[in-house]
């Protein structure tokens, strides 16, 4: 039987063909830096031993999607969202100096989806279309790029869900936005 994975919550407030904007609500992320976008492997096993004991009161914390990974900066970064019942107060501290705790304000990003395996090409690709359908419609990036990742390794690459998000520029989202609620 499958298992519900809890998502940060947003706001759908509009979309342009294969793009949305997304209002999303702040959240709380275990991160960590990466020697290289090709560390990711090592940064999610930091991140992992984190939630699953390696912390100061050894407290199992629940997975989360998706696993975020900023694109395009000297220093990637990989994080994990923390469950929306956690507070700063009530996450324990990581044992790992690699790894801390960010409190993320709310945030409007784009978002461009695809399926498959998320690799160097096919970021590149996405992130290029996403680009262009930003510039397209006026709409100005304001922070970074990340890839954004839903799924276990071993699902199949058909059943894949990948997203590029970027922070934009966007008035305040309206209450006639569509709430999408996560697991």
């Amino acid at each position: 039987m499958a298992h519900s994975i809890e998502e940060p919550l947003y706001v759908r407030i509009d979309s342009f063909g294969d793009v949305e904007i997304r209002q999303y609500e702040p959240v709380i992320q275990a991160v960590t830096t990466l020697n290289s976008s090709r560390a990711s492997g090592n940064g999610f096993q930091r991140l992992a031993g984190f939630i699953f004991g390696g912390n100061e009161s050894e407290q199992s914390i629940a997975m989360t999607a998706p696993v975020q990974e900023t694109l395009g900066v000297e220093q990637p970064e990989m994080a994990f969202t923390m469950p929306r019942e956690y507070t700063m107060d009530d996450l324990p501290q990581p044992n790992s100096s690699a790894v801390r705790l960010d409190e993320i304000p709310g945030r409007t990003v784009a978002v461009i989806r695809f399926s498959g395996w998320a690799t160097e090409g096919k970021v590149k690709r996405m992130r290029k279309k996403l680009d262009q359908v930003l510039a397209r419609h006026g709409v100005a990036t304001s922070g970074e790029w990340s890839l954004n990742q839903y799924n276990p390794p071993w699902t199949p690459p058909f059943l894949r869900r990948n997203e590029i998000w970027v922070e934009v520029e966007w008035a305040t989202a309206s209450s006639h936005g569509e709430l999408v609620a996560a697991h």
